[in-house]
């Protein structure tokens, strides 16, 4: 594994082992000051929990999604590891794409893990609530990673567009120093996303029992669930997550577009299939990620967190990292060659 991967596990382990109220110290400390001296001018109480209401349904039904959220990161966890040590195994694989790819698989663990575990635990247990500082710091490495992963893509499609069109000077461009400065890029984004999203939004105050309309600490959510005006909150989140969605997706499609004409020119249709193929099972992750990513952050009215928005949050945030490495091991033929190599030298052939 990468030493950039293993930032992102250190980034995970720091989340589930360390001190939540040390998290929201190290996150915003003068909002946390900001946000006590409103509380007392207000003659509010600062609240020390939330209540999260996401999937209100019958007891029976509880303990049904959390079975099936349960298997669902069962699966994410298990095949983006068999796909870190595809990659990791076969020495044949240790390109850009494959490196960018690794570095993805490793990214949706942490992503899943920010959210599916203890949602888990909620509906098994019946455990609503949420420590103030707990929501602070899952609102902060969800958005992390989610950010993180937005620009991950990014970056692959650049990387596809410089193989398909440059593949004269591929290994040239796409250096492995330019490769890990890309993905350190992708986080130190992230981070700055991530950071600016919590310190504003629990800068806002929250009135006695607050309870958020979601199954996690989602930025949208949490700013509805506010007593105070939300206005400029709304407007920060539009602003900044439209276009880093907006941005990443331009990128996206202009490389695309690029690739789309180069392999219309190519002469023979094995020549086309060839490059298409390459690109077939990252087009599926994008349309996927940003169709869902786009329709909950990079429009009006986001913020006004409803049931349908709840079933959306699980298909990026579980259902997507799930499929990941199903998509790329079905429809790409040297992950497949790779995997059959493997499983033949383990004697399972």
């Amino acid at each position: 594994m990468s030493y950039v991967s293993y930032i992102s596990l250190f980034v995970l382990f720091f989340y589930n082992c360390f001190s939540r109220q040390t998290i929201c110290n190290l996150l915003h400390p003068v909002f946390l000051v900001e946000h006590h001296l409103k509380a007392k001018m207000e003659n509010h109480t600062r609240i020390s929990e939330f209540t999260l209401a996401g999937f209100k349904s019958q007891p029976g039904s509880q303990v049904l999604l959390s079975v099936l959220f349960s298997t669902m990161y069962i699966v994410t966890v298990v095949g983006n590891i068999c796909m870190i040590l595809i990659i990791r195994m076969d020495s044949s694989l240790h390109t850009p794409m494959y490196f960018f790819l690794e570095n993805l698989s490793t990214l949706d663990i942490c992503y899943s893990s920010v959210i599916t575990p203890r949602a888990t635990l909620a509906f098994l247990l019946g455990r609503r609530s949420i420590s103030y500082n707990g929501c602070a710091s899952q609102m902060f490495f969800f958005s992390l990673f989610g950010t993180t992963e937005a620009f991950f893509l990014a970056v692959m499609a650049y990387d596809r567009f410089t193989a398909v069109c440059n593949p004269l000077l591929y290994q040239v461009i796409m250096s492995r120093r330019l490769c890990v400065l890309m993905v350190m890029g992708s986080y130190l984004s992230g981070c700055i996303n991530c950071t600016i999203q919590t310190s504003f939004t629990f800068s806002l105050s929250f009135c006695g029992h607050t309870e958020i309309n979601h199954f996690f600490c989602e930025v949208a959510a949490v700013i509805h669930a506010s007593c105070s005006d939300t206005l400029v909150n709304e407007l920060i989140m539009l602003a900044v997550c439209g276009s880093i969605i907006v941005g990443t997706a331009l990128v996206v499609f202009i490389s695309y577009g690029y690739i789309i004409i180069t392999i219309v020119q190519m002469p023979s249709a094995e020549s086309r299939h060839k490059a298409f193929s390459t690109c077939s099972s990252h087009m599926i992750t994008i349309c996927l990620f940003f169709g869902t990513v786009f329709f909950m952050y990079a429009q009006p009215g986001a913020a006004a967190s409803s049931n349908k928005t709840n079933t959306i949050s699980v298909f990026y945030t579980i259902v997507i990292p799930m499929l990941n490495p199903f998509i790329y091991t079905l429809r790409n033929r040297e992950v497949k060659r790779s995997l059959k190599k493997q499983l033949k030298r383990k004697g399972f052939f």
